[in-house]
């Protein structure tokens, strides 16, 4: 993909607060597929995540975890999530928890997320806002038909009932989880696939997200990248610069609107 050097992406840059930091200028008028993480992303989940992950360390005799703690897990799966909290007691580190261990809590988690997914989850503001704006750029400044998709690596049976229950769900083509695939973000396997469906050229595609495994699966399949830094990780983001950061849900089609970009 050709793009202009503007910047060097590489460098850690300082939030301003603006609502949109443009870092890198997307093109946006050719895209036709917009990909959004979940977690962090359209949903704050925190709370009944701790809630369950807590519960599964309870179930295996284990101390509860403060919430920030936990929180700072979210991102690479629910068997990493869980791997890690159980990781706290030895030390810290995920490669060595028992496989026991993990099985148990991990099945007690997931049954227990099943059951208490929407406690306290609730869609950010102005996601739902955003999202119908999105949708319906296309035909107000006449240009190409966009699919928007869901790309989480939260087990995808929760990540349906989720979107669902939240009134997200018929945004969506698909969406797609953790356990869709033989792989995980960053991994670029998914959104390829979601690409392959729609008919999009990495070009044409861009993945939204909150952490910096969402830019990594961006740059691994050549796609563009907004960064959210209202999410459980833009700390990452320092880490891994987007193309482009937003601070709200109304960023998205801030960044993202062809009228916006021509003016």
């Amino acid at each position: 993909m050709l793009r202009l050097p503007t910047t060097d992406r590489s460098t850690p840059f300082p939030y301003t607060g603006n609502m949109v930091q443009v870092l890198y200028p997307i093109p946006v008028e050719a895209l036709k597929l917009l990909v959004f993480d979940l977690d962090g992303t359209l949903i704050d989940s925190a709370q009944d995540l701790c809630n369950s992950v807590n519960a599964a360390l309870d179930h295996v005799g284990l101390a509860a975890l403060p919430d920030p703690v936990i929180a700072s897990f979210v991102g690479n799966g629910a068997p990493m999530l869980v791997r890690r909290a159980l990781a706290c007691e030895s030390g810290g580190d995920p490669a060595q928890v028992e496989e026991d261990l993990q099985a148990r809590a991990y099945h007690f988690f997931l049954d227990y997320y099943r059951e208490h997914k929407l406690d306290f989850t609730y869609a950010y503001e102005g996601v739902l806002e955003a999202l119908a704006a999105l949708k319906s750029l296309h035909d107000a400044h006449g240009g190409t038909p966009r699919v928007m998709a869901v790309l989480t690596n939260k087990p995808v049976r929760p990540a349906k009932g989720i979107c669902a229950g939240l009134g997200l769900a018929d945004y969506f083509l698909h969406i797609y989880g953790g356990d869709s695939f033989a792989t995980k973000k960053p991994d670029p396997e998914g959104l390829r696939s979601l690409m392959d469906e729609v008919g999009a050229r990495p070009e044409e595609t861009v993945m939204v997200g909150d952490s910096k495994v969402d830019v990594q699966v961006a740059r691994n399949a050549g796609v563009w990248s907004v960064g959210c830094a209202f999410g459980f990780g833009p700390q990452n983001l320092m880490e891994t610069p987007p193309d482009i950061l937003v601070d709200s849900a109304a960023g998205w089609v801030e960044a993202l609107s062809p009228l916006k970009t021509s003016q």
